[in-house]
């Protein structure tokens, strides 16, 4: 297989991510010799990393077949020391089947997933007692943008702030099928005309859902944090969530750890 430039140079902006992310956790956990999920690993950098760190065993998953492609192929090329130590496979967590974990990962991606309780249930069974999710993520729908971009309205540029909560749903989901009838590009899960936002791959999620959902999950919760940028910009804007009810409107991302104590 060949490694694509755009791919190469891709994977070392994970690497440059992966610093921040930890960071933004409040630091990052001791690898050596454990076991680490990454669910959605896309190219592998966050599971190369670990590996880098010390971890007996990394498996990263991902639903995407070309990226599973590179992951590996960048590994064997690039990384031979880890030969052995990572795995990569073109699977949903629901399908994998194997170790228990110390350390499940999941970077960017609880804003897409539909089924959050689901998805934290499969993990939970993949963890070992005492083990720990790491979860950052966002920009959360209710936020300035929540929209990811993806949401085509009136308004004169999709990156809008609150763009998507200017228009009933049903009308911006009319723009954006008729953008793409008319060979304009849009994010979409399929070729299939759109029926709701869901189809652009965004939960909906509001911060209290987000809550809720944690608090029913039966992880602990060791750490949760909201708004977590170095942005002094930002920092201003999203100090207004003290204010109340504008908490669901100022919150912009999520990072926070759970910890399996039972089976």
């Amino acid at each position: 297989m060949e490694l694509l430039q755009a791919d190469l140079d891709y994977f070392k902006h994970g690497q440059i991510e992966n610093a921040i992310y930890w960071q933004r956790m409040g630091g990052k956990p001791d690898f050596t010799g454990a076991t680490a999920l990454d669910v959605g690993c896309g190219l592998g950098a966050q599971c190369v990393d670990m590996a880098l760190c010390g971890a007996a065993k990394v498996v990263g998953l991902d639903t995407e077949s070309r990226l599973i492609q590179f992951a590996a192929e960048n590994v064997r090329r690039n990384y031979p020391q880890l030969a052995g130590k990572i795995e990569f496979k073109d699977l949903d967590l629901k399908d994998y089947h194997g170790l228990k974990f110390d350390y499940i990962i999941a970077k960017d991606s609880f804003e897409h997933i539909m089924d959050l309780g689901g998805m934290l249930r499969e993990m939970k069974q993949r963890l070992k007692v005492g083990g720990r999710i790491y979860s950052g993520f966002g920009p959360l729908y209710n936020s300035p943008m929540g929209h990811h971009g993806r949401i085509r309205t009136w308004l004169p540029s999709p990156r809008f702030p609150w763009g998507h909560h200017f228009e009933k749903e049903s009308r911006s989901i009319e723009r954006l099928n008729q953008h793409r009838a008319a060979g304009g590009k849009i994010f979409a899960y399929s070729d299939a005309p759109l029926k709701t936002i869901h189809d652009l791959g965004l939960n909906k999620m509001s911060l209290a859902d987000y809550r809720r959902v944690f608090r029913e999950s039966g992880l602990k919760m060791v750490s949760f944090k909201v708004n977590q940028t170095t942005n002094l910009i930002s920092k201003a804007i999203f100090w207004l969530r003290v204010i109340p009810g504008l908490e669901e409107y100022f919150t912009h991302n999520i990072y926070c750890v759970m910890e399996k104590t039972s089976e």
